[in-house]
């Protein structure tokens, strides 16, 4: 494996030589690599094979990601920032392109290793929290004034009307036979359709507006620096145009979870609102200039609609036979939606402790 790596690496425009290619991470998508430069003069890197099941026009999806990361070097070169660390630089193919297509029909995108970083699995401390907040916050705003058109590579990403497709799809058809013995779990997804659709049509008639949002917003997508500062968002596979709010009730749905994604023991999961608030605190102290007052009147509600949203695609994945999400076990999926639909709950508990502390955290930074 590790000789078709090197292959694959030597097929972009590297500087010194490859000493060897090593495994990264266990995403749920994309299988990623590091490799190390024999030369210590020259970079590391990260390679990538990206999921063509996924994201089904993978130049395009290159191509939005060279758009935004030149975006934002032009302002963090106006700010005074590193552009080669604060965000994400693409390695061209030797041919020019921005990945390299294999004879199998594989796709593969080369970054810039950014060294001397720390990454997190979790957010377990509110300082932490309001750091990555901050640190979403900032790449919203750094791209508010972003003008250029994007490719929708992820089609129906995040829009409700479109998961429910899907789910009656899914349900219609029951490829495997799982249905029948997911009735309760399915009334779950029953019983809020018509909340989740007014939240919809919002987003449909512009009321909140689309923007350049990051749409995988946990926390192990942002690299700090050795102080423990927010340095990068990576991960810009899913870079859209969408709602902001997507970013934010994703990170709550990852930040706040007292247990894991795939929690076993339910008694774990619950939303911790000390994360809550902090993350809060950093995301709107840079984001609460441009955000208009839907965005702001709905942002706790987003926490509900992602993990909602989670809740379903990890369902219909499962009654579907587990085509999207690596999986780890038969009961993988089904796990995972029960344990985010411990966290829907938990959030809906604590619903409108949420929105009085998104309206006092938008008093305190509009100095109202």
């Amino acid at each position: 494996m590790e000789s078709k790596l090197k292959y694959v690496g030597e097929q972009f425009d590297l500087k010194g030589n490859i000493k060897n290619i090593k495994p990264l991470g266990e995403g749920f998508i994309n299988d990623t690599y590091v490799i190390k430069n024999s030369d210590s003069e020259s970079p590391d890197y990260i390679l990538q094979r990206k999921n063509k099941n996924i994201f089904v026009n993978i130049p395009a999806m290159m191509e939005n990601i060279h758009k935004v990361t030149t975006h934002l070097k032009k302002k963090i070169i106006a700010n005074g920032g590193d552009p080669e660390r604060e965000t994400l630089t693409l390695v061209p193919a030797k041919t020019g392109t921005l990945y390299f297509l294999d004879e199998t029909g594989e796709y593969w995108a080369v970054s810039v290793f950014i060294k001397d970083t720390l990454d997190y699995q979790r957010a377990d401390t509110p300082e932490l929290a309001f750091k990555g907040g901050k640190g979403i916050g900032k790449f919203q705003a750094m791209l508010s004034d972003f003008d250029e058109p994007l490719t929708d590579i992820l089609p129906g990403f995040h829009n409700i009307r479109y998961r429910f497709k899907q789910w009656k799809e899914t349900l219609a058809k029951d490829p495997v036979g799982r249905k029948a013995a997911t009735l309760k779990e399915i009334d779950w997804i029953e019983e809020r359709r018509e909340e989740m659709t007014d939240f919809w049509k919002l987003i449909e008639n512009g009321d909140i507006p689309a923007r350049i949002t990051h749409n995988d917003t946990k926390i192990n997508n942002i690299l700090f620096d050795k102080n423990g500062d927010v340095l990068c968002v990576i991960d810009l596979d899913t870079v859209l145009c969408s709602s902001c709010l997507n970013d934010y009730g994703d990170a709550m749905r990852s930040y706040t979870n007292t247990g894991l994604e795939d929690d076993k023991n339910l008694d774990n999961v619950a939303m911790d609102l000390d994360i809550f608030r902090a993350y809060t605190q950093g995301y709107l102290s840079e984001t609460v200039k441009f955000l208009n007052e839907r965005e702001l009147e709905y942002l706790a509600f987003s926490a509900k609609y992602i993990t909602y949203e989670q809740v379903l695609r990890f369902l219909m994945d499962y009654i579907d036979g587990d085509h999207y999400y690596k999986i780890k076990n038969e009961q993988h999926n089904l796990i995972r939606a029960r344990a985010q639909y411990k966290l829907l709950q938990s959030m809906e508990e604590q619903y409108e402790t949420m929105k009085n502390i998104v309206a006092e955290e938008v008093r305190k930074h509009k100095n109202i």
